[in-house]
């Protein structure tokens, strides 16, 4: 790719990036009185972020079976009430042992 193009394509995403954060500003000039709305854009950061990070959990270690099994590990440690540092721990020492051990 000569550098005119990798400027184009710069600016290019430079452009998009601005618009999709500009234009709803600009449309919207109030607040936001639907609630079916208001839920849903309360919650879009969430989905968004289990839908990067869930496949990643599963698809990461050696075995997608460890990765499961530190999933469902880390939601039960989470459902019962324990933070993130516990669980994340959790997960790791399953994930870890898994792989060397089991598998």
């Amino acid at each position: 790719m000569d550098r005119h193009s990798i400027i184009v394509c710069i600016l290019l995403g430079i452009i998009t990036t601005n618009l999709i954060r500009v234009v709803p500003m600009l449309l919207i000039k109030g607040q936001i009185s639907n609630r079916f709305l208001r839920s849903f854009l309360y919650y879009v950061p969430y989905v968004t972020l289990a839908v990067m990070t869930f496949p990643s959990i599963i698809q990461t270690t050696m075995s997608p079976i460890s990765g499961t099994v530190a999933l469902m590990a880390g939601i039960v440690a989470a459902w019962r009430g324990m933070g993130l540092f516990p669980v994340a721990a959790i997960c790791c020492a399953i994930v870890y042992l898994m792989d060397t051990l089991v598998l």
